[in-house]
């Protein structure tokens, strides 16, 4: 379902027929017909194509920020924990002090002092993603570190990039992925929700949360030019958030059948 979902967005321009952006005031708000089959918006715009091309920017930036956020995360993880001491202390105090603030927050200020777009939700989020996700694989690193296993590799001089590949990722890696999946619905609730208050990714593009906030006047007229969006986004953070939870589960039968 992903994979055909993911195919779909990126092969959009060669299997649809309308324009999303292709404005036709005789056309305007049009109910969901054989010819436009979602119906249009206040512009005349082919609402179906508009769902399709907004995919690009809602779904597939919200993978670019896990992406992002987790490599940046692994990293900070992995060095706090394996180097210990003052830079252990340092990451530590400093996550703290940063998830004393709401993830939405943190954005919402740099949004702010940046400005609106693509490129500055992608910043913005990437940076406060990837904190979670940093004291996620520091704790877990650490008590691997603790282990009788990981304790007897070093004692036998196994090197430390070796130990990290053989050892530490694998113990990170199940709970690392459930997270970034998890992450992903977040990251698209962000998105939308920073476009729809006009701070986000800016009209004439697509982006889901961007079409509801266009359509709220035209709510009573044309209902469909919010339910549509609205059930785009609720279905597929849905199935993020679905498919975190059916990864933990699996991760969590392996773990308790010693696999």
């Amino acid at each position: 379902m992903a994979a055909i979902g993911m195919i779909i967005i990126f092969i959009a321009p060669l299997i649809m027929s309308q324009d999303p952006f292709a404005a036709n005031s005789a056309n305007r708000l049009l109910p969901p017909s054989s010819s436009h089959l979602l119906g249009t918006d206040h512009l005349g715009r082919d609402l179906l194509s508009r769902i399709v091309y907004g995919a690009r920017y809602t779904v597939v930036t919200a993978l670019v920020i896990v992406v992002i956020s987790g490599l940046i995360g692994m990293s900070v993880g992995f060095v706090s924990a394996t180097s210990g001491g003052a830079i252990d202390q340092v990451f530590m105090r400093f996550t703290e002090w940063m998830s004393a603030f709401p993830s939405v927050i943190l954005a919402f200020l740099f949004v702010g002092i940046a400005g609106p777009g693509l490129l500055n939700i992608l910043i913005a989020l990437s940076l406060v993603f990837w904190i979670p996700i940093a004291r996620l694989v520091r704790n877990t690193t650490v008590r691997t570190m603790q282990e009788p296993y990981y304790e007897s590799a070093i004692i036998s001089g196994v090197p430390y990039v070796k130990r990290i590949q053989r050892h530490l990722i694998p113990g990170v890696l199940p709970q690392v992925i459930v997270l970034l999946a998890l992450n992903v619905g977040s990251a698209m609730l962000h998105i939308a929700g920073f476009s729809f208050l006009g701070i986000g990714i800016q009209p004439p593009l697509p982006e889901w949360g961007a079409m509801l906030n266009e359509s709220r006047s035209y709510f009573y007229a044309a209902p469909w030019l919010m339910i549509v969006p609205g059930m785009a986004i609720f279905l597929v953070v849905l199935f993020w958030n679905g498919l975190s939870e059916r990864m933990r589960d699996e991760f969590d039968q392996k773990r308790g059948s010693g696999l």
